[in-house]
């Protein structure tokens, strides 16, 4: 840890008062309609525009695009404590934050800056990210969507699949081939809305966990998108996906710590309560083992996490430090979470208790914003450079 040994453990008043608005609110807000909105698999559009008027849903934006100019330990604080009420909603708070808005602020220009950063730090729109396709998940060389020049617009043709907000977001940053033979060289990425005919959310999935969050297919049947909003120079789309995957594993890092402290939470809360034996769970030493190593990995966690929202907070390079961030803690939140509804036995199956929600969102962390075997790709080749 010599790059970060400046980097300190104790919140500023700043960052503790916003940690504790949004505990307040995941509580308050989130907590006792979590289970309603899974059920349903509606989106909670209501949680989302208060949401919006806290300023979480413009965490890294500056003021000046009417967003709360945080930084990303703010970010994951944020995306930790309503994680622990409702990991689907954290995502929806990631994924808005951190793909779709932070693209355009990273990379765009200033016209695509003031146009759609205010409705989305705001609220007032929803963002989502296309890269996955049908076809193309870990492999982006293998995207099919393309963008071809005419005039003074590009004619955009495509599909992109498991993309959060397909249906509810409004405004999209897509990925799409703009010259085949440079292979992901030759990939651009525009800004796109669906006031633009043929550009619409079709088919949601219906998932095994985070199932309020809105999870769906995007097509693009020639749709004519302005020049003016290709983002950076033809050919720097998957570049710049890379570095905006880097903070977006900030995120799921975040998340995947919240979750498995909510999961921890309920299994102590449990353990306290429940006899077995002539004694509570509490005091079983399996049990206690089972606590104790949920309790071990979710602050080894937490150190990956934050150093890197440091590093990233500090100008760093992260690429190395995001991946190890989030293959940790998305893999041990699914551990924590499986243990949790261990620890509750027959009861941790059902539905009277929050934990077996938790075991279904946590597997989706293993796999989104690059699978666990990616990360492990990442450090690899980071470490054997």
């Amino acid at each position: 840890m010599n790059e970060s040994s400046g980097m300190s453990m104790t919140l500023t008043e700043e960052q503790a008062a916003i940690q504790q608005t949004a505990r307040d609110f995941a509580t308050t807000e989130i907590a006792p309609i979590a289970l309603q909105y899974d059920e349903s698999q509606e989106f909670p559009h209501e949680v989302f525009k208060k949401l919006g008027d806290l300023g979480f849903l413009g965490i890294l934006v500056p003021t000046e695009y009417e967003g709360s100019g945080l930084g990303y330990i703010e970010y994951a604080l944020i995306v930790e404590e309503i994680a622990k009420a409702c990991p689907a909603i954290a995502l929806g708070v990631a994924a808005h934050n951190g793909l779709c808005t932070n693209h355009i602020l990273m990379f765009g220009n200033e016209e695509l800056k003031s146009k759609y950063l205010p409705r989305l730090a705001t609220g007032q729109t929803l963002g989502a990210w296309g890269l996955t396709e049908p076809g193309s998940g870990s492999d982006a060389s293998g995207m099919l969507t393309t963008a071809v020049r005419d005039g003074d617009h590009y004619i955009i043709n495509g599909s992109k699949n498991f993309i959060t907000h397909g249906n509810v977001g409004e405004v999209a940053v897509i990925m799409a081939v703009t010259d085949r033979s440079k292979g992901t060289k030759g990939i651009s990425a525009f800004v796109v809305d669906k006031t633009m005919p043929g550009f619409f959310g079709s088919k949601k999935e219906n998932k095994t966990g985070m199932r309020c969050s809105d999870t769906a297919s995007l097509t693009l049947d020639n749709v004519r998108v302005p020049a003016s909003h290709l983002i950076g120079n033809e050919g720097e789309g998957f570049i710049q996906a890379l570095k905006i995957l880097d903070g977006g594993r900030i995120s799921i890092a975040a998340l995947s710590l919240g979750l498995a402290e909510g999961a921890l939470h309920h299994s102590i809360n449990y353990a306290k309560l429940r006899k077995q034996f002539g004694k509570t769970l509490a005091d079983q030493q399996a049990i206690q083992f089972k606590l104790a190593q949920m309790s071990t990995n979710i602050e080894a966690a937490r150190l990956l996490t934050f150093r890197a929202a440091w590093m990233r907070d500090n100008g760093m390079k992260i690429t190395l430090e995001a991946a190890q961030a989030k293959m940790f803690a998305s893999e041990i939140c699914v551990q924590a979470s499986e243990e949790a509804v261990q620890i509750h036995g027959g009861y941790g199956y059902t539905k009277e208790y929050p934990v077996e929600k938790l075991w279904r969102d946590s597997k989706l962390l293993t796999i989104g914003e690059g699978t666990s075997e990616i990360q492990r790709i990442v450090i690899a080749r980071n470490i054997l450079a």
